[in-house]
């Protein structure tokens, strides 16, 4: 198997994994900083303990050769978590994925000018093809006025952490960053911890908490983060847009929310562009 090939096979099942993301905080009946606390708290750990149970005594070196690349990694994840949990709870799902999504624009910046790693033309074009198709997914609740400025401004700043994060993750890419995501989640509960009213969770929501906390996030993020070190930066945040078209199905589905005309065209154009793009790059690189 090719370098690019475990990437997009890595960053694809992290894009299938945290999808739920979004429905199961939607599920979740709490304030928004208790469900941060423990969003963070409990996928923190889990990525910790899961790191240190599969490395055993390499671990601690491992930590150590992140370097001061882990300590930025640890610090713009934990803010854009924050930032996240906030957006998805004062605004519409489909607009905060619309904004997240826009994070491959921002990376393919970061790596041009950061990391001298220009974004090939068929990036652009897909970057451009992809955002076109979440604008449908976006545009009926977004001129409806569902959102919210707080809410849209945070998923800026959760788009921005994400490319960052693939951006740095990329740049180190002889040190595995799972364990920076573990730290990140951690302090993002930390922070969390100091702003909650308290840390009541409904007894019923108890199961959704432990699915989130304990499986998708750590899981999901852990794929994710481990994507750059074999695909391109700009690559890995095309297929989380992926989360963009699946997520609205999924509380569509559960929550029968229907999504809307617009959102069912935006996403056969996300899966469309994806496609195109990604078997190019196949092609490319067995050439």
């Amino acid at each position: 198997m090719n370098t690019y090939t475990k990437g997009f096979i890595i960053t694809a099942l992290g894009v299938l994994v945290i999808t739920p993301d979004t429905l199961l905080i939607r599920l979740i009946e709490a304030d928004t900083w208790v469900l941060a606390f423990w969003r963070g708290g409990l996928s923190g750990l889990s990525v910790l303990i899961g790191f240190f149970l599969l490395k055993g005594r390499a671990a601690p070196r491992q930590i150590v050769a992140m370097g001061w690349p882990g300590v930025w990694i640890t610090l713009i994840f934990a803010l854009g978590t924050l930032c996240f949990v906030f957006s998805i709870t004062h605004t519409s799902v489909a607009s905060t994925l619309f904004i997240v999504s826009t994070s491959p624009v921002f990376a393919a910046l970061i790596s041009r000018f950061f990391l001298n790693e220009a974004a090939t033309l068929r990036t652009w074009l897909t970057i451009l093809a992809t955002l076109t198709g979440i604008a449908f997914i976006a545009s009926d609740s977004v001129g409806k006025g569902v959102g919210t400025f707080a809410g849209d401004l945070a998923a800026v700043g959760s788009a921005l952490s994400l490319a960052a994060t693939f951006a740095i993750a990329r740049a180190r890419k002889t040190a595995s960053m799972v364990p920076a995501t573990g730290f990140a989640a951690i302090l993002s509960a930390i922070a969390a911890y100091v702003i909650a009213p308290d840390l009541l969770i409904p007894s019923d929501d108890w199961l959704w908490v432990g699915l989130l906390g304990l499986v998708v996030v750590p899981l999901g993020f852990a794929l994710l983060t481990t994507g750059p070190q074999f695909l391109p930066a700009p690559d890995v945040s095309l297929l989380l847009l992926l989360e963009a078209v699946f997520a609205p199905l999924l509380v569509w589905y559960v929550l029968t929310e229907y999504p809307g005309d617009r959102t069912l065209i935006g996403g056969a154009i996300v899966l469309g562009a994806m496609a195109i793009s990604n078997l190019i790059a196949l092609r490319s690189v067995r050439r």
